[in-house]
């Protein structure tokens, strides 16, 4: 049996080609059925829909033998127990620092960051030799300056559209992010064969 990690929404969709280049598709519609683990055309060959930040931690701890993932998210997970082969050149984007367009002057004391990427984040800071506050935030993340909650905040920026209609502005770009073939590592063991051909398909497709 071999069991892949995706996400509903974007990911989803933009695998789903590439999964198909492999012979691998889905029986059931994520979106219509209610099932977490959907069938494909093959008997051996399961999905499982998870949200996006648990994909790395099922993959890591073998309940599932492969995933797609964004990078942010392998960022921010560290990529314990995890291959991975292949970028999938999908769901582009941007990990930036943002703040206010027009920011109001910072009284003393650290800069105050809130993100969902909270190892990313201080990463990052302690690369520059800054201490920062961290403020985790699991959405919403424009609000954090606008409100005063925070000096700048840790996200992901596709066209910048939505911070632009906040007053925000890109600041400091981090990394650049793409999806992610991620792959257990006994599973690449154990089911080399299988796993290796899923590979090579996919990244025919990719190229």
């Amino acid at each position: 049996m071999i069991t892949i990690a995706l996400s509903k929404g974007r990911i989803y969709k933009e695998t789903l080609p590439l999964l198909a280049a492999a012979d691998i598709v889905p029986t059931d519609d994520p979106e219509k059925s209610r099932k977490l683990i959907l069938d494909t055309n093959h008997d051996d060959v399961k999905l499982v829909i998870i949200r996006a930040t648990d994909v790395p931690t099922y993959v890591q701890f073998g309940a599932a033998d492969l995933g797609v993932a964004g990078k942010d998210v392998l960022l921010e997970h560290g990529g314990e127990g995890l291959y991975e082969p292949l970028d999938l050149k999908i769901a582009k984007c941007k990990l930036m620092t943002a703040g206010l367009i027009d920011p109001k002057p910072r009284v003393s004391g650290r800069l105050r960051v809130a993100t969902k990427f909270t190892n990313v984040a201080k990463r990052y800071f302690e690369s520059r030799g800054e201490q920062i506050e961290l403020i985790k935030l699991y959405g919403s993340m424009e609000l954090g300056p606008i409100v005063g909650l925070s000096d700048l905040i840790v996200d992901v920026v596709d066209t910048g559209n939505t911070l632009k209609a906040n007053g925000l502005k890109p600041v400091d770009h981090i990394a650049d992010i793409s999806s992610r073939l991620v792959v257990n590592k006994a599973s690449m063991k154990m089911k080399h064969e299988k796993i290796s051909h899923i590979i090579d398909k996919i990244s025919s497709a990719v190229s």
